[in-house]
């Protein structure tokens, strides 16, 4: 993971071709993007496409994913259990994104929680899930898993102040890509604790970035769909956006990971940041067809 690695821009007859990418990913980085991405061949780690996937860039609800690698790993080793219910308090209380604060069940179920953070990246159940298992252990697991320049730095604040961490997550793609193909590969604790983590991340439902090229239902694409299947995590905040997934062709299996922070000055800005990962997505979706 820390050996210095060329990006490749592969011409007609290689095996994979990022021209697309480079082009769309430049054209926003010189309007003033910072820009990172990664995509590993999940089958024979071949790196496939690097563009300062070394630098660490703000990930949003991407962090997110290590909680979950801590929870399943937990429920693996009858720490607790997924039926054992947490409450949500006062003090866990946000905004933005999920639906559990817009539930009535005052209660659920630590499994529920999980899926809910996969589906739907549930600020709300990331609280509770984080106040039950500690920010410490977290940090603990990432750093156990060999990440260093990835991180949840902290619990979701409607606002920071300057006592808090800037940002929720951080990361970087090279690190981010390598995680999803360790998980893709069941090599993540042990394998039933990476089959539980992607099994709650089948479930989310945001597709509006680098999987927009893929043509999946967002509601429902657990199984594979004109023989693609995708696993992923998004991160979104002001002038950030990020995504990192598993995804798997009829011919390939790769692993990508984008991270784009930009002046979120309007919609012009924002929907040229989103059509470059579209263009992402499109290069990977010709390269495991």
């Amino acid at each position: 993971m820390r050996t210095p690695r060329a990006a490749r821009h592969s011409g007609a007859g290689d095996a994979e071709n990022f021209s697309g990418t480079f082009a769309a990913l430049g054209r926003i980085a010189y309007e003033g993007a910072r820009v990172s991405a990664s995509a590993v061949d999940i089958n024979s780690g071949r790196t496939l496409l690097a563009i300062d996937d070394r630098i660490v860039l703000p990930t949003a609800s991407i962090g997110k994913i290590l909680l979950l690698i801590e929870v399943s790993a937990r429920l693996t080793s009858r720490d607790f259990s997924g039926y054992g219910i947490l409450d949500k308090t006062a003090r866990d209380a946000v905004g933005d994104s999920g639906i559990w604060q817009h539930l009535q069940a005052p209660s659920l179920p630590v499994a529920d929680l999980a899926a809910l953070v996969g589906g739907t990246s549930d600020n709300l159940a990331t609280n509770v899930l984080l106040r039950q298992v500690g920010l410490a252990a977290v940090r603990a697991r990432t750093e156990s898993l060999g990440l260093a320049r990835t991180a949840l730095l902290d619990l979701v604040r409607d606002s920071r102040g300057p006592d808090d961490a800037p940002q929720l997550s951080v990361g970087s793609t090279a690190e981010l890509s390598w995680l999803f193909a360790a998980l893709a590969r069941n090599e993540i604790v042990d394998p039933l604790t990476s089959q539980r983590v992607m099994g709650w991340l089948s479930l989310n439902s945001d597709l509006s970035m680098v999987a927009s090229a893929f043509g999946l239902d967002p509601l429902s694409h657990r199984g594979t769909d004109h023989g693609t299947l995708l696993v992923n995590k998004t991160g979104t905040d002001v002038g950030v956006r990020a995504e990192a997934g598993a995804l798997r062709g009829t011919s390939r299996a790769v692993s990508y990971a984008v991270s784009v922070q930009f002046n979120d000055d309007g919609l012009p800005a924002r929907l040229r940041v989103l059509e470059a990962m579209r263009t992402v997505g499109l290069d990977l979706l010709e390269y495991v067809h």
